[in-house]
C-alpha cells in the first residue's frame, strides 16, 4: 500500500506534524514524501529517517508562495506518477486547503480530523472523534485514492535509529501548472514574532484561562514558560476576549497538543479544552476552585491562588537551572 504524505517545510526544516503522519504512513506500507516550494531539496533529506522510501521535490517558481492551487497541481501529478492509493496530510491552514482542492480535482473522498489510521483486511480505516470527542468512530472510503487529514498533534514522529536507516531516494517532480492555478498572487505575508517554540512543537506548555483575571496576568505564565523552556497556551474564552493570540488556543476549536508537561493555570477543564490537551504526558492544574472539573483528570492538582503560586514556581525552577 503506497501513501503520499504532504510535507510542509519552513526555514529548511520539515514540520513536525507532517513527519508524524509520515511515520504513520510508513507503518502501513510504502511511504512517499512530497516537499514542494523553495528549499524543498534541502529539507527533503531528513524525511528518510521518519520512514520515507522516496521523496519527490519541486522548487518551481509557481510554488514560491504558500498558495494551495499550485500544490494541488503538483500532488495530482504525483498521484498519477507514483500510483499512490492514499494521500495523507497533517492539519494546517495550507494543508487543509490543499487537501480539499485535491479531493475536488481527483473526485476523491476526504476524511478529516483523524487521530489514527489502521489497516484492516487490505483496506484503510480512519479513527475520528465524535460527540465532543467522547467517542471514536470508524470512517472509510468508497474508492481510491483515499485522502486523509490528521488532527494536529494526533500522531508523533518516530525517527529510526537503526543502522543504515534514514536514507530516501530524492526525485525531481516536474508537474504542469494550470493557468487558473497561478492567477492568484500573494501580496503580503506577515508572521508574528515569537521568542519560544510554538505550542505544537513545545515539550512544555503553560496555559491560562479566565481564572487569570486579567490579560496582564499572562506575563506570569510567560515567565514560567520561559524558565521551563516551553510555550504559553490559552483557552478559547481568553482568546475570544482578546487576552492572548488565537495561535495559542488549545482545545476543540483550537489546536491539539501533546507536550510532556502541561501546566493549566486558572483553567476549569471544560470538555472543549480537555480534548485539545488530554494527550499530554503529565498534567498539572493550579486553580483556586477545588471543584473544577480539571482536577478529575489532571496528574497533579494544586488548589490555591495562581498569582501567588506561579511566581514561586518560576523562582524555584530558575533556582534549579
Amino acid at each position: 500500500m503506497k501513501s503520499i504524505v504532504f510535507l510542509e517545510h519552513y526555514h529548511g526544516e520539515l514540520e513536525k506534524g507532517g513527519l508524524g503522519v509520515l511515520s504513520k504512513a510508513a507503518s502501513l506500507g510504502d511511504a512517499v514524501g512530497a516537499v514542494l516550494g523553495p528549499g524543498a531539496r534541502e529539507a527533503a533529506a531528513r524525511a528518510g529517517a521518519f520512514g520515507a522510501s522516496s521523496v519527490y521535490v519541486c522548487e518551481d517558481d509557481a510554488l514560491a508562495s504558500p498558495l494551495p492551487q499550485p500544490r494541488v497541481d503538483a500532488l495530482a501529478a504525483l498521484v498519477e506518477e507514483a500510483g499512490a492509493e492514499n494521500v495523507l496530510f497533517a492539519a494546517s491552514v495550507l494543508a487543509s486547503d490543499v487537501a480539499a482542492g485535491l479531493a475536488a480535482r481527483l473526485d476523491a473522498g476526504l476524511n478529516w480530523d483523524l487521530t489514527d489510521l489502521v489497516a484492516s483486511n487490505g483496506d484503510l480505516v480512519g479513527k475520528r472523534p465524535a460527540l465532543g470527542d467522547t467517542v471514536l468512530v470508524d470512517v472509510g472510503w468508497k474508492s481510491s485514492p483515499r485522502l486523509a487529514l490528521f488532527r494536529s498533534g494526533a500522531v508523533d514522529p518516530l525517527e529510526s535509529t537503526a543502522e543504515g536507516s534514514g536514507s530516501a531516494d530524492v526525485q525531481e517532480l516536474n508537474p504542469g501548472f494550470s493557468d487558473f492555478s497561478t492567477l492568484a498572487t500573494l501580496v503580503e505575508q506577515t508572521q508574528e514574532e515569537s521568542s519560544g517554540p510554538s505550542i505544537e512543537d513545545a515539550d512544555v506548555i503553560v496555559a491560562g484561562g479566565r481564572g487569570l483575571g486579567t490579560p496582564e496576568a499572562f506575563s506570569l505564565l510567560e515567565e514560567l514558560a520561559g524558565a521551563l523552556g516551553g510555550a504559553v497556551g490559552a483557552t478559547r474564552a481568553v482568546v475570544d476576549a482578546g487576552w492572548y493570540p488565537y495561535a495559542t488556543q488549545v482545545g476543540q476549536t483550537g489546536k491539539t497538543v501533546s507536550p510532556r508537561l502541561y501546566v493549566a493555570c486558572g483553567i476549569s477543564g471544560a470538555i472543549q479544552h480537555k480534548v485539545g490537551m488530554q494527550g499530554s504526558g503529565t498534567i498539572v492544574a493550579i486553580n483556586k476552585d477545588g471543584n473544577a472539573p480539571i482536577f478529575d483528570f489532571c496528574d497533579l492538582g494544586v488548589v490555591g491562588d495562581l498569582h501567588q503560586i506561579v511566581p514561586k514556581l518560576t523562582e524555584l525552577v530558575r533556582g534549579r537551572a
